[in-house]
């Protein structure tokens, strides 16, 4: 099991990566392949990883709209191979000046979050014009083209895409049910064709014009216009203005970094409590020395429950410190401390469940997409963008072709703070809502190897762990790795989601020891990875069968 999770400065990170650099393959994973084709057309033109990175993302937009989008936002986890800097740009949605900690408080997660009071300033194209500005070799024009083709010229619907469509929320607008309904007002089914031409103008006017078109132009005053439609009068009316759009800015921050056995883990610092949740369990693990059986064993039901405890214990301490930096400091170092994880190791037992501690968490949205790339030189881009829930808002702006998100449920729905909380996620003017993903990378020995994340809520945070300890510990491929059965801790109440593939016997030995397991219909995360032989310098890409994943490799 692992050994002691720890966080390292920047510097030692630059010190520790060395100089290890090889030409090779590129490769990209996503979950659609008309976004992964949309990525290689542009490293085919001489577009390096962010820049394939880009036109993947505004691909998806088209393709997987209920999953992300620029009305939405992302976290861009970059590493560039000349300079061997490794960098983050959280381009996460914020809340308008005009947000209150107690806006959401008197209605229920799924009323608030299908109204404009849900929806915070979208980040996304901010987030990718940024990284491209800074490391990109192609213009945010030609990056947009595959996007406006497949928005313009239409595409066939999937299974995957058909089976959300179904969804409630993918029609409750007169824009959504005009767009994703035939004209009998069911949804689309399997191979019918989706064109979306206004969405295509609107990526034709970004490419024209920039993203100041968005966020200080013509689009901007849509934006604000859509954000204002409610259900639930006056209180679901979004707040959004448009110095709000024409003020967003994105965060360049530095990584978090850990270690692992003999690697290093880089992935992603606050407002994300993804990255710290996955070193605190890391660190809680590596006391039990626990092997992993073939199968359903004492071996597999010793170290899953122990998963299980250690990922609640993680989820405790995220409910209660994790949030905007910028609103309430989080603190990262003593999370991580080795004397505070060994205090918490002590209310951990290998036999039996720990006494309740915690509750259970208002709902989160699950419908986040990941993909990631590299390029011929070595660059690497791992993101995880958003809009939240399935289809977001589902308020699509009319006369553009996007979804509004409804990120800012992800705040606390009712304010914590007080004598025995910081309220770190409580909602606060421009502040970001706490989030989980955490798109990662592995080093060895100064070489990249790894790269990978997932959608899911909060189920990111258990299935990025899952896949670290398979890929690292049980030193599994990455085709067997994103195919396990998971589970998902959802809280520190220790509910969790259970995929019914995982073994029946497994299953009932966890509940004989009081764990709550939830058999979940849905599939859990998404994960897209890629990696290199560090021997051979060979890359590789795995995707997640759970949706409709793509590996390109050339």
């Amino acid at each position: 099991m692992p050994r002691f999770c720890r966080l390292l400065t920047a510097l030692t990170l630059f010190l520790s990566l060395g100089w290890a650099h090889a030409q090779g393959e590129t490769v990209i994973t996503a979950s659609h392949p008309l976004a992964a084709e949309a990525g290689a057309t542009i490293l085919h033109q001489g577009g390096n990883a962010v820049d394939a990175a880009a036109a993947v993302q505004f691909a998806l937009n088209v393709v997987e709209p209920q999953s992300s989008g620029i009305g939405g936002g992302a976290f861009i986890l970059v590493y560039l191979a000349k300079t061997h800097e490794t960098l983050v740009i959280d381009a996460r949605e914020v809340a308008p000046a005009a947000a209150t900690a107690d806006q959401f408080a008197h209605h229920t997660f799924g009323e608030n979050s299908v109204n404009g009071i849900a929806v915070g300033v979208p980040g996304t194209l901010a987030g990718f014009a940024e990284a491209q500005r800074r490391w990109g070799k192609k213009s945010l024009a030609a990056v947009l083209q595959p996007a406006i083709g497949l928005a313009r010229q239409g595409f066939a619907v999937t299974p995957y895409l058909a089976h959300e469509l179904a969804s409630p929320r993918a029609a409750l607008q007169p824009e959504t049910r005009a767009l994703f309904r035939n004209g009998a007002g069911q949804p689309l089914q399997v191979g019918d064709w989706l064109r979306q031409p206004d969405l295509a103008r609107t990526f034709e006017q970004i490419a024209a014009e920039g993203p100041g078109v968005f966020y200080q132009g013509k689009i901007a005053g849509a934006i604000v216009a859509a954000q204002r439609r409610s259900t639930l009068g006056p209180a679901g009316v979004g707040r959004m203005t448009l110095a709000d759009l024409a003020g967003y800015r994105v965060a360049l921050r530095t990584p978090l970094i850990g270690r692992y056995q003999d690697y290093t883990l880089v992935t992603m610092p606050p407002p994300s409590s993804g990255g710290l949740a996955l070193l605190q369990t890391l660190g809680l693990l590596e006391h039990f020395p626990l092997g992993r059986a073939e199968g359903f064993g004492a071996g597999e039901l010793s170290a899953t429950h122990v998963t299980i405890e250690a990922l609640r214990l993680a989820m405790g301490d995220r409910a209660l410190w994790l949030g905007d930096p910028a609103a309430t400091p989080v603190p990262v170092a003593r999370l991580l401390d080795g004397h505070y994880l060994l205090q918490l190791v002590h209310a951990m037992d290998v036999e039996k469940r720990m006494p309740d501690s915690g509750s259970g968490l208002e709902p989160e949205g699950t419908h986040t997409t990941h993909f990631t790339v590299v390029d011929a030189e070595g660059n690497v881009v791992s993101c995880t963008s958003t809009v939240e829930a399935v289809w977001g808002s589902g308020i699509l702006v009319p006369g553009y072709g996007f979804l509004l998100n409804n990120e800012l449920t992800d705040f606390n729905r009712v304010p914590k703070a007080g004598p025995q909380d910081p309220g770190a996620n409580d909602v606060r003017p421009g502040m970001r809502p706490r989030s989980s993903m955490a798109p990662t990378l592995v080093f060895r020995q100064g070489q990249w190897l790894l790269a990978y994340g997932s959608p899911g809520g909060s189920t990111i945070i258990s299935t990025v762990l899952e896949m670290t300890l398979d890929l690292l510990d049980d030193h599994l491929t990455g085709d067997a790795a994103v195919r396990i059965p998971r589970f998902a801790v959802l809280n520190a109440a220790g509910e969790t989601l259970v995929e019914p593939a995982l073994s029946p016997g497994l299953i009932d030995a966890l509940r004989a020891q009081g764990h709550r397991l939830i058999l979940t219909p849905e599939p859990i995360g998404s994960v897209q990875l890629i990696g290199e032989d560090p021997v051979t310098h060979e890359r590789w890409g795995a995707a997640d069968p759970r949706r409709e994943g793509t590996v390109i490799r050339f």
